[in-house]
């Protein structure tokens, strides 16, 4: 089982937005110490929810500051950005940091970063899998050209490309992970073979249908057997460990309906239509329902059994929910001296 921590820099009522990348970057600092797997790093526009801009930005930080992690990003949307640049970025951490770089990337939202960015409604209705193929096929290939609706232009080389020779051995290519949240979704990840990052909100019901549906796919679109068993899906999820589980989850349902109810009312819709917004307290009360939030031994518990019922054994896991800064600290290295030696 792997477990890492999913960084979101949420910025809470009353604070800062230096304090809330502060919060994100001592996070990931000791996501390494506590011997976490990997630390996954969000990307928002425009909104408290999340105040980091660039996922891969703040992703080739991480990387300079550590060593032996595995560092994504959860995820970069590809609708505000191109898919060649994004490309790029990924081939120059791949190959700097000796291949602990992970791609993740999304569809987004139909935010208003689509009119800030130049990107338009239909980058997000229609032009997520023209993006997604342009930018597989910039980390596979050594030359390419485009001649899509979105994206058209003559023959050019990849440089850098991801199968050069660092240090004088052979790289793969960098992992690239797709966020899902429909069927559609996830039966274009899983033509490509490329495995799901699934949201917190979802449960583990949820998430086994998912993949269920990601495999059936997967193999009728003519990927091996070898590939679908080799898909290393992500569960992303909310973590709080306290001796108690009444005080991991009261912990929780004091701070974060507060930074959802401002950071989610920040979202402008970029058309003008209606958005359906959670209940901010129910849907703390949801996620301290569904993740590791209590005694060490029930957050355990909870991976293992996710991990049993879905089938996936990754984990992304904010651990900033109590938008405290010691709190988060104190909560990433009990994860790792209590939780993890129990998962083995």
């Amino acid at each position: 089982m792997r477990v890492g921590a999913f960084v979101l820099a949420a910025q809470f009522p009353g604070q800062g937005q230096g304090e809330a990348l502060h919060r994100a970057v001592r996070t990931a600092d000791l996501a390494e110490e506590s011997g976490l797997d990997s630390v996954w790093l969000a990307e928002h526009h425009f909104v408290p929810y999340g105040v980091c801009p660039s996922a891969v930005t703040l992703a080739a930080l991480m990387l300079g500051r550590t060593r032996r992690i595995r560092v994504g990003t959860a995820v970069s949307v590809l609708a505000s950005a191109h898919p060649v640049a994004v490309g790029e970025q990924t081939a120059l951490l791949h190959l700097t940091s000796g291949g602990r770089f992970t791609l993740g990337v999304g569809r987004g939202g139909p935010w208003v970063d689509l009119e800030v960015f130049g990107a338009g409604l239909e980058a997000y209705e229609s032009g997520f899998p023209e993006s997604l193929d342009l930018l597989l096929r910039w980390l596979r290939e050594p030359r390419v050209s485009a001649s899509g609706e979105r994206f058209a232009f003559r023959e050019v080389p990849v440089v850098p490309r991801t199968d050069e020779l660092l240090g004088g051995e052979a790289q793969d290519g960098p992992e690239v992970i797709v966020a899902c949240t429909s069927p559609a979704s996830v039966r274009l990840a899983a033509e490509r073979a490329l495995p799901m990052l699934l949201g917190m909100h979802c449960a583990d019901e949820e998430k086994a249908d998912m993949v269920a549906l990601w495999r059936k796919s997967a193999l009728a679109a003519g990927r091996s057997p070898d590939e679908v068993a080799a898909a290393g899906h992500v569960s992303a999820g909310v973590t709080q460990i306290a001796d108690r589980t009444s005080d991991a989850v009261e912990a929780l349902v004091k701070a974060m309906p507060g930074w959802l109810r401002q950071g989610l009312d920040a979202h402008v819709t970029v058309d003008g239509r209606h958005r359906k917004m959670r209940d901010p307290v129910a849907y703390t009360e949801l996620l301290c329902s569904l993740h590791p939030v209590g005694t060490p031994q029930l957050a355990a518990d909870r991976l293992a059994a996710t991990a049993e019922r879905t089938g996936i054994t990754r984990f992304a896991l904010l651990f900033e929910g109590s938008g405290d800064l010691a709190a988060t600290e104190e909560n990433v290295r009990r994860l790792g001296a209590e939780v993890l030696p129990r998962l083995g």
